[in-house]
């Protein structure tokens, strides 16, 4: 994954609105309007939501006569996936050696 695309990935999911969409869309999904009910907020403000998730490539729209409709780019939540995978074991492999470090003394 090219690291601005990561950039725009991580900065989409850095807000708790937007995770929640996705949530929301991996298990169906659901047009704007009906997404902006959800949330204490206009749904211009749910549209901006949307539109920086689209952007990060994370949901597609589809237009439906008046509506659009978001789906999950599961292919993108995949990479993503492994990417933080990938630094999950990073990590654990540096607390493996501080442990390591500690029971030495």
């Amino acid at each position: 994954m090219a690291e601005e695309d990561a950039d725009r990935i991580f900065h989409a999911l850095a807000d708790g609105t937007r995770r929640d969409i996705i949530a929301r869309v991996i298990r169906h999904a659901e047009s704007v309007s009906a997404l902006a009910r959800h949330y204490p907020m206009s749904f211009a403000a749910v549209q901006k939501h949307v539109a920086v998730l689209e952007r990060a490539s994370l949901v597609t729209k589809e237009r439906r006569g008046r509506e659009q409709i978001v789906h999950a780019d599961m292919a993108v939540l995949r990479r993503t996936a492994r990417l933080l995978g990938a630094y999950e074991e990073i990590w654990r492999e540096r607390v493996a050696r501080i442990d390591r470090l500690l029971a030495e003394d």
